[in-house]
This record gives C-alpha cells, sequence and structure tokens, in this order.
C-alpha cells in the first residue's frame, strides 16, 4: 500500500528541518510553485524518489533532456535548474515506488512567463500525453498537475481557472487519484472531489496520501 508525501504552493517549515523524516512515506510528488531545494530536501532527507510537474512560478524546465545521466538544453551540455534526483513528469508517463504517474504542468495563461498555457495549448499537450499513455498502458495511478481540472476545485478569477481539457485525460487515462496544486486554501478547508472514480485532491502545503492497493506494476 504506497504512501505518497504529496507538496505544493506552499513552504512548510517544518518539512525544511529534519523533522520531515517522521513522515512513513514511499514517494514525494511535487506539484509546482515550491523553491527546488526545499522540494530537494525533502526528497534527499527522506532518501525518496521524487516526481515532479513545473508551476508557473518555477523556470521553464521544458528544453532540458537527460541521456546517460548528463543534462543538455537544445542540444547542448547544460545544468539541469531542477531538484537533483528528481523526474519532470510534465507531459510524460514516468513509473516510480511502483506507480505508474502522467504528468501535465503549468497553469491558464494570465501574464507572460513559462508554464503557462491557453486552453487551447493546454489541450494539445494533454493529446500528446494521452498518446503516449497509450502506447505504454491503457491507464494510470496518478494524475500530477499543477491546475485543477476546469469546474472542479478551481476558482472563477481567471488566474485560478481550471483546465478545461482535464477532464478528457481523466476519462482517458482512469487514474485513482489526480494531485494538484495553485488553488491556495487560505485557511479554509478544501474538500477532496471526485470526476467518476478519480479522486481530486488539493495538496497545496502537504498531504500524505494512502493509494490501497496498487493497480499496475512498475
Amino acid at each position: 500500500m504506497p504512501r505518497v508525501l504529496a507538496i505544493a504552493d506552499e513552504v512548510e517549515p517544518a518539512l525544511w528541518t529534519d523533522s520531515v523524516r517522521r513522515h512513513d512515506v514511499d514517494l514525494v510528488l511535487a506539484a509546482g510553485d515550491l523553491p527546488f531545494d526545499y522540494v530537494d530536501h525533502i526528497a534527499s532527507t527522506l532518501d525518496l524518489p521524487c516526481v515532479l510537474v513545473p508551476g508557473n512560478h518555477d523556470p521553464d524546465l521544458s528544453k532540458f533532456r537527460s541521456r546517460r545521466g548528463v543534462w543538455f538544453q537544445d542540444g547542448m551540455p547544460a545544468q539541469w535548474p531542477g531538484p537533483p534526483d528528481a523526474v519532470n513528469a510534465d507531459g510524460r508517463v514516468v513509473e516510480a515506488a511502483g506507480l505508474r504517474i502522467a504528468g501535465l504542468g503549468g497553469c491558464v495563461r494570465y501574464r507572460p512567463g513559462p508554464n503557462q498555457w491557453t486552453q487551447a495549448q493546454q489541450s494539445r499537450r494533454a493529446r500528446i500525453l494521452r498518446l503516449r499513455a497509450a502506447l505504454r498502458m491503457r491507464s494510470v495511478d496518478i494524475l500530477l498537475t499543477h491546475a485543477p481540472p476546469r469546474h472542479c476545485g478551481d476558482r472563477e478569477d481567471p488566474t485560478h481557472h481550471g483546465f478545461e481539457c482535464l477532464h478528457d485525460v481523466v476519462r482517458a487515462l482512469k487514474p485513482t487519484l489526480l494531485v494538484h496544486g495553485h488553488i491556495h486554501p487560505y485557511g479554509v478547508p478544501v474538500p477532496d472531489r471526485r470526476l467518476g472514480d478519480t479522486l481530486v485532491v488539493n495538496v497545496v502545503g502537504h498531504r500524505v496520501l494512502d493509494l490501497g492497493p496498487v493497480r499496475h506494476a512498475a
């Protein structure tokens, strides 16, 4: 029964100390808008794999590729700006801790900057993700996003609209969980929501999630 420590958007001082060790988990998921050294501290202190997607306040990671442990940007050797051992799942399906994880980072475009997409742009990215998933398997365990689906835990101000295409991704990939950030609760309890059989969870700050029996062997 895998347990996941999911983090997003808000730094919690207690997690930036050795007290993070009290969390008995198997995987760290980072849903964006966190300092990369904070994410690295949590994953390295726990000595666990980490899977992330970028948020709208994060650097552009889209042009970085790793080959045999060497990072390249636009075909040239470069220094990876993200957490050293984290896996960027944006637009990909990855495997970690016995789980299959699909990722779509970023939020709805509201100003210039990286990791922001119009609804149409994210819809195209979502179609590519679904195609990549179809080439490998029919479904995944977790869909990791920065922004939530539209009308499922988002807000009505344009900056915090969710993505409409995530409804199609959930129908196609049938994740047990959709884990997202971007929507700050500001002290107000945020209920979990459902899209069909998928539980939609806002993890701003942190959440520890029990996944139950794993459907897929890594």
